[in-house]
């Protein structure tokens, strides 16, 4: 029999050796981003993704191994087990499987079929279900079965008793089950109907057919919520003349007194148990699948959101719009500290917003804010225009975005934001993230429960433990990848560091305000509770700007310091080389080296000294720096200014299922169907687009009243 190892190489196209070097790695408590970084040479260079859909498959073939031998240990202790059942339940392919072969001997609620079991009426329907061809009168089989005392009054009683036993059988028969499976899985048709004549979000749904094969995930999300919100009626169609046929030719043999019955007794079985089963089981399945295609569209999405070039270094305005409470004002350092303060009311009539203009002015020019940053909620549109006027009074140099401010809500009323910033009000903490998010994405939305993000759809339909562990994944593959200083990095930001957790976080952080920065890696092995198997996974992905060797500062690990310098030496450098600065000529002398050679010298695989030389090539680089710069504007535009064909630039705010949401500039982000984002088939708009793309659109449609605006990418190509 196949191997779980076996399998898992198959499936992902590795060779076994990879696959069974990352499972011991993963057993041995490494984490994904270490192993996907630091021990290339073992699993042929697997990226995140690739490590994680292992760890996940993993986890799925050790889950199916163990309820193999816990079924065959339940049917083994009720003295039933065969070599026959135990061969099928270990070539069982999914836990749907084994629990179809699991099906009649798992304990039952008392039944139709159990009652008459104690009625002393399964002889009779082992008896018809031989259908012998001397059976004359299936009545008369019964009658010996009459026993008013056991609650058989009659023969109809007797037979209608032993067909409640066979229907059972029917339905818990494993090949039945699965061939009626797979007819629901091939041909079933998904409907829904109005369950009430009230008009809805829904009304897509009020009369809607579409094949199981070829529903969509977002369909499926959608009629769940319609039919929970009492809007919809749910269902699933089959052929139920071929589901019989199907039936039939499994428990009827040729002709006999019995056919009619068991025809009757099949139809009963498919009726009363099988299709309500299987009804409940491919909407399941289809409510799953759809639930792990929005998870990870969601993760999609979320990458790119947290991966967005940061604005670094600049002193940075942060506005959180609002009408009645007025519009909260923080104005932060290129660090992230804050310098100032205010609450304006722009909104409440022209001499109002004539002192918020003037409020503004004075803090911009007292600080040198160079960027703005308007979060996009309620009030947002009044303060981009009061902020566009701003702009035009100060003069050139000041530029303002719009910022998505999901979750700010959230974070400022948080533990972690009143420990921030005991000394603000919970609005003006709000200000001060939209301010950070500007300047670092990564650092500033690490602090928020994912969820809140806002970059998928039906997230709160989810499984919420499995949506917060493949959303947390992504946080932390994106942190990792990009790499976190040390010496000013926040707990949370820490804490989604490769062998961190929140204590070991927290430690870093006292350490560090005990005793001062962080002047090498090494101190990491002083801190409280963080010993040298998380010093093996972290250090890596920690940067110490400060320390003497510049090392320190790279994503080179510690444990290759060794053959970094190596390295330098055979191509020819010093160690005052790499002080001084980036070498931009190390993959050039490396090739010209041979990488093999030098590799071999050094004593370490090919993958590991490449990333060597690319750090030495530029120390202490940001891989977001290599993406295009976001769009800062200086000027606002209207829905009323889009006309159609109009070609503008935006940036992609959100992907699903049905297409891509851009922001134009205009306040309302708008829709580019999937039928408009490429001349290219795509099964998902996310095969061409991701979130933070800028992209240029024309405008297909306005939609002023119902605030719809139809764009293409295509076209602009």
């Amino acid at each position: 029999m196949e191997s779980i190892i076996q399998r898992i190489a198959r499936e992902l196209g590795r060779s076994e050796a990879q696959v069974s070097a990352v499972v011991e790695l993963l057993d041995a408590g490494n984490t994904v981003p270490f192993i996907a970084r630091y021990r290339k040479e073992l699993h042929g260079s697997m990226d995140d993704t690739a490590l994680r859909t292992l760890e996940e498959r993993l986890g799925y073939l050790r889950s199916l191994e163990e309820r193999r031998e816990t079924v065959k240990n339940t049917i083994a202790e009720q003295g039933k087990l065969t070599d026959e059942l135990a061969a099928a339940i270990d070539a069982a392919e999914t836990l749907a499987e084994v629990e179809d072969l699991y099906r009649p001997y798992k304990p039952k609620r008392r039944t139709r079929a159990t009652v008459a079991k104690e009625k002393g009426l399964e002889p009779l329907a082992d008896e018809i279900l031989t259908q012998r061809r001397d059976l004359d009168d299936l009545r008369v089989l019964a009658a010996p079965y009459v026993d008013a005392d056991k609650g058989v009054e009659t023969v109809e009683d007797a037979l209608a008793g032993a067909g409640d036993i066979i229907a059972e059988r029917i339905s818990d028969d494993a090949p039945t089950r699965k061939a009626l499976r797979t007819l629901f899985e091939k041909r079933g048709v998904v409907r829904s109907v109005a369950a009430t004549e009230e008009d809805s979000v829904y009304r897509l749904y009020y009369d809607f057919a579409q094949g199981v094969p070829r529903v969509q995930g977002h369909q499926v999300l959608a009629l769940n919520r319609g039919e929970k919100e009492g809007f919809l009626k749910v269902g699933i169609d089959c052929d139920r003349d071929f589901a019989l046929s199907a039936i039939y030719g499994g428990f009827i043999k040729g002709s006999s007194s019995a056919t009619a019955f068991l025809r009757t007794v099949c139809e009963d079985a498919y009726d009363r148990l099988i299709e309500p089963s299987l009804q409940r089981e491919i909407r399941t399945a289809l409510t799953d699948a759809a639930a792990e295609g929005a998870i990870h569209n969601f993760a999609l999405n979320l990458k790119p959101l947290l991966m967005q070039p940061p604005v670094k270094g600049y002193v940075t305005m942060g506005l959180d719009p609002g009408y009645a409470h007025g519009c909260k004002v923080a104005v932060v350092d290129g660090t992230g500290k804050v310098l100032d303060t205010a609450v304006v009311y722009p909104t409440q009539g022209a001499g109002q917003k004539r002192r918020a203009i003037d409020t503004l002015k004075a803090m911009i020019q007292r600080h040198g804010v160079a960027h703005i940053a308007i979060g996009n909620g309620t009030a947002s549109r009044e303060t981009e225009q009061m902020t566009v006027e701003l702009i035009g009074e100060v003069g050139g140099g000041l530029s303002y975005m719009i910022v998505s401010e999901a979750g700010a809500s959230v974070y400022s009323a948080s533990k972690l934001a009143a420990a921030e910033f005991p000394d603000y009000d919970v609005n003006l903490r709000s200000a001060v993230s939209i301010a950070r998010r500007l300047q670092d994405p990564l650092a500033e939305l690490v602090k928020i429960d994912p969820k809140a993000i806002g970059v998928g759809q039906y997230q709160h339909d989810m499984p919420q433990k499995r949506l917060g562990e493949a959303l947390d994944n992504v946080v932390e593959d994106c942190v990792n990848a990009v790499g976190v200083d040390l010496n000013t990095a926040s707990a949370p930001l820490l804490e989604r560091v490769a062998g961190l957790n929140a204590t070991t976080a927290k430690n870093i952080v006292a350490y560090r305000e005990e005793t001062g920065a962080f002047t090498t890696r090494k101190q990491l092995l002083k801190v409280s509770k963080l010993g040298p198997k998380a010093f093996e996974q972290c250090a890596g992905f920690l940067r110490v700007p400060e320390s003497k060797n510049v090392l320190d500062n790279t994503a080179v690990h510690p444990e290759s310091y060794a053959a970094a310098e190596t390295l330098l030496g055979l191509l020819g450098y010093d160690k005052a080389a790499l002080r001084a600065g980036a070498l931009p000529d190390v993959s050039a002398r490396l090739n010209a080296y041979g990488a093999e050679r030098a590799a071999e010298a050094c004593g370490v695989g090919v993958p590991t000294l490449r990333d060597i030389a690319k750090e030495l090539q530029k120390p202490g680089r940001d891989p977001r720096d290599e993406l295009p710069p976001p769009i800062l504007r200086t000027d606002v535009m209207e829905m009323k200014d889009l006309k159609q064909g109009m070609t503008l630039t935006g940036t992609v705010r959100n992907v699903v299922d049905f297409g891509v949401f851009v922001d134009i500039g205009v306040h309302q982000d708008g829709l580019v169907h999937i039928s408009q984002v490429s001349n290219k088939f795509l099964k998902h708009p996310s095969e061409a687009v991701a979130v933070g793309d800028i992209v240029k659109v024309v405008v297909l449609d306005v939609d002023e009243k119902k605030k719809r605006i139809s764009l293409s990418m295509k076209q602009a190509n």
